[in-house]
C-alpha cells in the first residue's frame, strides 16, 4: 500500500479512476466504426458468428475509449480501476482488452487496481490469486475480493499479495443501496456484520504494515455511508480505504473526507461514469465530428471531470 499512498502523494490527488466501459458510455462514432468492422469481419469470412465479429470489434473500441482517458489523466490521478465485468461481458475478446488497458495504464506510470471481487475457497481461491501471482499476464497491483467465505477464501490471495508485493481491498460497506440486507445484521455480540468483516481485515493485514502505517489488506468502505465510513475509519486504524460511491451514485466529497485520516491520507475514492461519460454534457460533443474528433472530447472532458474530483476532494481535507 506504500507504492499507492506514494504516488497519491506525487500528485496530490486521492482519487481513482474507473474503466468501466459499456455501448452506453461510448460516442456514436466509435459504435459506428464497431458496427462496420464487424460487417467487413463477415463479409470476409462467412464462417465467422456474428457474436464473435461484434465482440471484438465492440472490444477494439473500449480499448481505444480506454486509451483516451488513460492518455488524458495519466499525469494527474494515480490510479485506475478497470471492472472486469465490463469486459467478460465480451468473451475473451473482452478478457484481452481488460489486459490490455491494464498494461497501458502500468505503462504510463498508474496504479492498476483491478476491480475482479473474486471470492472462493481451496484450489479455487489460489487460482483466482492468479491476478497478483501471474503478475506479468493481469499487470495489476491489487484485486477486490469478496470475505463471505471466510479465512479459506482471503489467505490465497494475502499470500499471493506477499509475494507480488501488491495488494487486496475486501468488501466490508458497500456503497450499493441494498447493502444493509446482510451487512447491517447484528452479531451475536451486537456488532453488525460490517463490523466484524471490518475486524477481520485489521486481523489480516496485522502482519504487513507498511511505512505508512497501513497493511496491504484494504477495504471496500461506499462513500454512500459517510457516518459508517468515518466510524469504520476509527475501527480500522490500519487499514486503507478504497471508496466506491462518489458521484453519479450519490457520494461527495464532504461525505468521504470522514473516511480519511487526520493527515489526509487512509483512502482513495474512485468516480467512473462521472468521469469516463463526462463527455455526454459536453456542448462540444456532437454526432458530426470524426472518430478521431470525438475521442478529443472524451478524453478533455475525463480531464477536467477527473480535475475537478481531485479540486473537490483537497478542499473537503483543508489542503
Amino acid at each position: 500500500m506504500d507504492r499507492l499512498i506514494d504516488a497519491i502523494a506525487t500528485v496530490n490527488n486521492p482519487s481513482v479512476v474507473g474503466l468501466d466501459p459499456k455501448p452506453q458510455l461510448l460516442p456514436k462514432q466509435l459504435l459506428d466504426e464497431a458496427r462496420a468492422d464487424t460487417a467487413r469481419a463477415l463479409e470476409a469470412d462467412d464462417s465467422t458468428s456474428e457474436t464473435f465479429a461484434w465482440t471484438s470489434s465492440l472490444a477494439t473500441a473500449y480499448l481505444r475509449f480506454n486509451l483516451a482517458i488513460i492518455d488524458a489523466v495519466a499525469d494527474i490521478v494515480p490510479a485506475v480501476k478497470p471492472q472486469i465485468a465490463m469486459y467478460e461481458a465480451l468473451g475473451v475478446n473482452g478478457l484481452l482488452v481488460y489486459t490490455a488497458t491494464c498494461r497501458q495504464a502500468h505503462d504510463r506510470g498508474l496504479y492498476v487496481l483491478g476491480d475482479v471481487k473474486r471470492g472462493d475457497i481451496g484450489s479455487t481461491a489460489a487460482a483466482y490469486a492468479g491476478h497478483l501471482s501471474e503478475h506479468e499476464l493481469w499487470m495489476e497491483d491489487a484485486v477486490t475480493v469478496n470475505p463471505y467465505l471466510g479465512v479459506d477464501g482471503i489467505t490465497p490471495f494475502v499470500d499471493a499479495a506477499k509475494e507480488a508485493d501488491a495488494d487486496i481491498f475486501v468488501l466490508v460497506k458497500t456503497s450499493n443501496p441494498s447493502s444493509d440486507e446482510i451487512q447491517n445484521l447484528r452479531t451475536v455480540d451486537g456488532a453488525t456484520v460490517y463490523e466484524h468483516v471490518a475486524d477481520l481485515v485489521e486481523q489480516w493485514g496485522a502482519d504487513s504494515i507498511g511505512e505508512h502505517g497501513y497493511s496491504r489488506v484494504g477495504a471496500v468502505v461506499g462513500a454512500t455511508h459517510p457516518q459508517e465510513g468515518r466510524e469504520l475509519r476509527e475501527r480500522m486504524p490500519h487499514t486503507f480505504f478504497l471508496v466506491p460511491g462518489y458521484g453519479a451514485q450519490g457520494g461527495t466529497a464532504a461525505d468521504v473526507a470522514g473516511m480519511f485520516d487526520e493527515h489526509g491520507s487512509g483512502a482513495i475514492v474512485n468516480s467512473s461514469r462521472g468521469i469516463i461519460a463526462s463527455w455526454r454534457n459536453s456542448e462540444r460533443y456532437s454526432e458530426d465530428l470524426s472518430c478521431d474528433e470525438a475521442l478529443k472530447v472524451v478524453a478533455s472532458c475525463a480531464r477536467a471531470a477527473a480535475t475537478t474530483m481531485r479540486d473537490n476532494l483537497n478542499a473537503a481535507l483543508g489542503r
